[in-house]
């Protein structure tokens, strides 16, 4: 591709395709923005085939959208790029073809990615600059008194806050709308079996020049993508489609479902709107609004608890997560408080294995790239707490399967909440849990291998024995947690020779946790 002569470069990444950046309110002929299909990014970790391609093709996208509007825009496909090694080396030669005098790029929400471009501002010739997003409710420049290090700061107070600084749902005397804060108790119920299920929607994106890209060019991949087509939106026309379907058809139920598991379905009630808003296609404000709407328009169809169990996790559960990266990053990264050293299982990378519902969250994660906020937290998530997977192995696979990983979100969801790495920053204990709750929850048990309702033997659930042998394996650690003490007087009062047994099965699971 020839590469135009401009006076000013403008980088974009492939998560800043936010369309009202002030970067875009008039074109502009002596700037020109380049966006780059990179292997630094295709590679940092192993990623799912879908989300390369989601990324590379919203890239797309967004670059014809500013073409468009009249703005100078160059994208760089895999081909084009191959030569360099790294980012820093194409920005080398952009600058140079072009003849640019002056760098600008929009500050990245990856740690990785700031330090890379922070050192690359810092050794070349020409004057540079780093603007802000203008994506997220909470200003960067806000996170650091907003999450002090020398104090703790749970998500719930945190939301609280962001609802009365933006006054979302928020009374004019400042006490919530409907008289409570949080309705987690209405959003707990397992899914019945006569509920039915809205189909999810899906687009046909043809990403079979992407993917062809992808294989030439030996990015090794996992999951699958039937016929080279993507379901996911990759534009803002298909997103804000995908946001109205939510509205119209899901956010009724989807509070009361939300922490369900079943095997019926890959989607349930969820609006699947992550890709698009981690991308900035859309933006968390438009989309609350558009919610707000919903339940303002038909509060008796669309219930105030679904809303506000959608709006924690957009405005109190993503905001909270970013804060706590960015205030806790670098060392955040090497976190291990547990210090668990065990290798992820095998059956991670393929959804081969006689647990029903490890075999479901896995295999529609790698069929479609997701699973649902409790599939990974307390499936499998909560599989590798039980067994002591190191949580560099689990940051990486959840970092490589989902669509909408990106680090800033994805690390503190899992080492922080999930696998409790960091200690308690994030979660005031650690969410291990045994087959009950996912029996409960699910209707995967009854259709398993194993017994949900046995913890030892050969036919035991992993999840129980797993639970109790991490009890134990941490109990003077737990102890010091006033939460912990009646699970451990419970544990006390067990026969001797039960608890052994519970445990000796543990052991035998763990030793051949790959044929699980």
């Amino acid at each position: 591709m020839k590469i135009p002569r401009c006076s000013t470069l403008r980088l974009l990444l492939g998560d800043q395709l936010d369309r009202h950046h002030p970067w875009f309110e008039s074109a502009d002929d002596n700037v020109l923005y380049v966006l780059a299909e990179l292997r630094q990014e295709a590679t940092y970790v192993r990623h799912h085939i879908q989300k390369i391609a989601a990324f590379f093709a919203a890239m797309h996208c967004f670059a014809e959208a500013l073409k468009s509007c009249g703005h100078r825009v160059v994208l760089l496909d895999l081909d084009e790029t191959a030569d360099f090694d790294d980012l820093p080396a194409l920005l080398d030669h952009l600058l140079e073809v072009t003849g640019a005098d002056r760098f600008e790029y929009q500050r990245p929400d990856e740690h990785r990615l700031l330090t890379q471009l922070e050192a690359y501002r810092g050794r070349i010739d020409q004057p540079s600059s780093c603007c802000r997003s203008h994506h997220f409710l909470l200003p960067f420049d806000a996170i650091r008194d907003s999450f002090p290090a020398d104090r703790q700061l749970r998500m719930e107070t945190f939301y609280r806050r962001m609802r009365k600084r933006h006054g979302i749902l928020v009374d004019d005397d400042g006490t919530p709308t409907g008289g409570q804060w949080n309705y987690d108790k209405q959003n707990r119920k397992p899914l019945p079996e006569d509920v039915e299920l809205p189909e999810p929607l899906c687009f046909d994106n043809d990403a079979g020049a992407l993917t062809d890209r992808i294989r030439r060019h030996g990015i090794d991949t996992l999951g699958t993508m039937e016929g080279d087509r993507l379901d996911w939106p990759v534009c803002r026309t298909q997103s804000l489609e995908l946001l109205e379907y939510f509205t119209e058809h899901l956010l009724a139920g989807f509070g009361r479902y939300q922490d369900a598991l079943s095997s019926r379905g890959w989607a349930l009630f969820h609006s699947r709107l992550s890709f698009a808003l981690n991308a900035k296609i859309l933006s968390p404000r438009e989309v609350i609004e558009r919610v707000l709407d919903a339940w303002r328009g038909d509060p008796d169809n669309v219930p105030l608890a679904a809303v506000e169990g959608f709006v924690r996790q957009i405005l109190g559960w993503r905001e909270y997560m970013r804060g706590i990266y960015w205030s806790r990053m670098p060392g955040y990264a090497d976190c291990n408080e547990l210090d668990h050293r065990n290798e992820l299982p095998a059956f991670y990378w393929n959804g081969e294995t006689r647990m029903a519902c490890m075999r479901h969250a896995i295999g529609q994660s790698l069929e479609h790239a997701y699973a649902h906020h409790i599939q990974r937290l307390m499936v499998t998530g909560n599989f590798a707490l039980l067994a002591g997977v190191d949580p560099d192995a689990v940051d990486t696979w959840y970092l490589g399967i989902y669509i909408d990983a990106v680090q800033w979100v994805e690390l503190p969801n899992t080492r922080g909440m999930s696998q409790y790495a960091d200690g308690g920053v994030v979660a005031s204990k650690p969410y291990a849990a045994s087959g009950n709750y996912i029996n409960r929850m699910g209707d995967h048990c009854a259709d398993c291998h194993y017994d949900a309702g046995t913890r030892s033997g050969d036919t035991a659930c992993p999840f129980n024995c797993l639970y109790w042998h991490f009890m134990e394996r941490h109990r003077e650690w737990q102890k010091q947690n006033p939460r912990s003490g009646m699970i451990y007087r419970n544990w006390d009062r067990m026969d001797e020779q039960r608890r052994s047994a519970i445990l000796d099965t543990a052991e035998r699971y763990l030793k051949a946790i790959d044929e699980l």
